[in-house]
């Protein structure tokens, strides 16, 4: 009875055991990804002509603009120039009613004239009671009123003159001229508006050729735009392209670099300078400004699908026989569908750019047709 037992037992666990070793080759092949070859598409690391820019969101400023606001009271009489209008420095914009400021001067005059009359009289009570003096035939007291009589009138007349001054600034105040050449505004004051010193704003002129572009840096690029304007800056090193895409025909000038670091922000503003004589560049405008930047002539460029991130760092898988390789690079200029590679590949070496997915280090893999680089220059 024992025996028929064991030798049931053992017929059961048999065949068990010889599938279980059977299978144990193929499960092992299963569960070994390297012993598989990935299929993947390679390219040939090549070098192209690239002219590499670093894209800044800008924003268009007059390099010179100044509120137009009244300096004295009264009611606005005329306007001389029409909403957005190109004016001259020193054209007439505005006129506040001058009535009171002529006649403003006409009594300062005459008070003036007044002054210089008695000091006129005084200065000759003076000598006329020097010459007594000298004779002992008048009082040394009489002569010294004599003598601050002058001095009073004599600041008389200077106070007139102070007078007249002031009235005749406030007349010049009474027409406003164009502090520069440039485009005048749409005119926030009409004819007959009463005004006071300061208020309201009447309107806003601004210059327009040359004009200016900010754009906003953070500190670790400051040493880059430093060196750049105090070296040569070649003719296209600035260039600025509209929204619509379109290229801005004139090249700019580093102009100047804010004073200080933003202690919040960590960054600063730059300002490039570029001609307008058609006034397309309009203030408040925004842009993008194109830098040139060190990836310049020929460079090592690759597809951007070739490149993997990981924690912040940049990767290819590079083929070494039938295995490939993690090779860490150092990006530069996006170019298109394409990145130059500044550092980390030589030209010749064969990268994969598809099925990098199932890849990992020292994978296994089955090379495909090799993609062709894109033929011509990359701009």
């Amino acid at each position: 009875m024992k025996n028929k037992y064991t030798w049931l037992f053992a017929a059961i666990i048999s065949p068990t055991m010889l599938v279980s070793c059977g299978g144990d080759d193929a499960g092992q092949q299963q569960m070994n990804p390297m012993a598989m070859a990935v299929p993947v598409n390679t390219i040939q690391v090549k070098q192209q002509s690239v002219t590499g820019r670093d894209t800044y969101p800008a924003t268009v400023v007059p390099l010179q603009e100044v509120e137009l606001r009244p300096q004295v009271s009264g009611y606005i009489t005329n306007i001389f120039v029409q909403d957005g209008q190109r004016v001259k420095k020193g054209q007439k914009l505005y006129e506040i009613d001058q009535n009171k400021y002529q006649a403003g001067i006409q009594q300062a005059q005459a008070s003036l004239q007044s002054a210089k009359a008695n000091l006129a009289r005084a200065e000759k009570d003076l000598e006329r009671y020097e010459r007594l003096a000298e004779r002992d035939a008048i009082a040394r007291q009489q002569v010294d009123y004599a003598r601050t009589e002058v001095q009073t009138a004599r600041a008389q007349v200077s106070a007139a003159q102070a007078q007249v001054r002031s009235a005749s600034t406030d007349l010049s105040y009474s027409v406003i001229n164009a502090p520069f050449s440039g485009v005048i505004g749409i005119s926030q004051a009409r004819v007959g508006a009463q005004v006071s010193p300061g208020q309201p704003l009447l309107n806003t002129i601004s210059s327009s050729d040359p004009i200016a572009v900010d754009f906003v840096i953070n500190e670790g690029e400051l040493g880059r735009f430093s060196n750049l304007q105090q070296g040569k800056q070649p003719d296209s090193l600035f260039t600025v392209r509209f929204n619509n895409g379109e290229q801005y025909q004139h090249n700019g000038k580093l102009l100047a670099i804010d004073r200080a670091i933003g202690r919040r922000s960590g960054t600063t503003t730059v300002r490039v300078q570029f001609p307008n004589p058609d006034e397309r560049l309009v203030p408040g405008m925004t842009v993008s400004l194109n830098v040139l930047n060190q990836d310049l002539g020929e460079q090592i460029v690759i597809p951007f699908k070739a490149v993997t991130e990981q924690l912040g760092e940049y990767y290819v898988y590079v083929v070494q026989g039938d295995s490939v390789v993690q090779q860490n690079v150092q990006l530069g200029t996006r170019v298109a569908a394409d990145i130059v590679v500044r550092e980390g590949l030589k030209e010749g070496q064969q990268i994969v750019t598809e099925g990098i997915q199932r890849l990992r280090q020292g994978a296994k893999v089955q090379l495909g047709g090799p993609e062709q680089p894109q033929a011509g220059a990359a701009q």
